[in-house]
This record gives structure tokens, C-alpha cells and sequence, in this order.
């Protein structure tokens, strides 16, 4: 990630009662590379990028909630349920623990076979 960041200033203007507030202007430190391709995606809608910001704090101030979904991604144990759920569900005939063993040596055999060719 570029160690260049952008400082974006921007003048928000919070109305909720079609009253003129005081505006602050705030900071929002951003990635160059990120602030380039969201300068270019506010020039396609025709607006600005404090434009954009400005739109964004309104909604969040409004609903109270960031308006999308914000997750982190899934745990080790969250990804082995899925797994363990598409296995069960699966139409493929279950192996015994001693074809599995015999694929895990077949895998390692060329393996081992790769290593020495090099």
C-alpha cells in the first residue's frame, strides 16, 4: 500500500429541520490509489467527492446505521461448517479412512517425484 495519503476536507452541512447549520470541515486520511478511483467514480455520477461524503454522513446521521453491510471475514471454524455442511450435502459417496490415506500417499508420491525432477 503507497505510504503517499490524500486528506480530503470536507464541509459538511447536517439540515434536520430545513435550518442552515454550521459547517465543520473534517479530515478523512485515504489511500492515493483508492482516492483516484473514487474521484473518477464520483466524476461518472457528476458529483464531487465531498459531495459524496456529504451524502454518505447524511444517510448514516438518518438511519442511524452505516447504510451497508459491514462483516468481517469468516473464522476457521465458520469455514470448516460450510465445508462440513456442502459435505453432507453432497451426493458423492463418502471415502473410508483408508482410501483417504492412499490418496494423501498418492499426492505425496508425486510430490516427492516433482521435488526430485528439479
Amino acid at each position: 500500500m503507497p505510504s503517499n495519503r490524500w486528506h480530503y476536507a470536507i464541509n459538511m452541512t447536517l439540515n434536520f429541520n430545513c435550518e442552515i447549520m454550521a459547517q465543520s470541515a473534517v479530515t478523512v486520511r485515504i489511500d492515493s490509489e483508492v482516492k483516484s478511483q473514487f474521484d473518477a467514480l464520483c466524476e461518472q455520477f457528476g458529483m464531487s467527492a465531498n459531495t459524496a461524503f456529504n451524502i454518505f454522513v447524511n444517510a448514516v446521521v438518518r438511519s442511524r446505521s452505516i447504510p451497508f453491510p459491514i462483516k468481517s471475514a469468516p473464522s476457521a471454524l465458520e469455514l470448516f461448517m460450510q465445508q462440513r455442511n456442502v459435505a453432507e450435502s453432497s451426493s458423492e459417496p463418502e471415502l473410508s479412512l483408508e482410501e483417504i490415506n492412499n490418496e494423501i500417499r498418492a499426492a505425496r508420491k508425486v510430490i516427492r517425484k516433482h521435488k526430485a525432477q528439479k
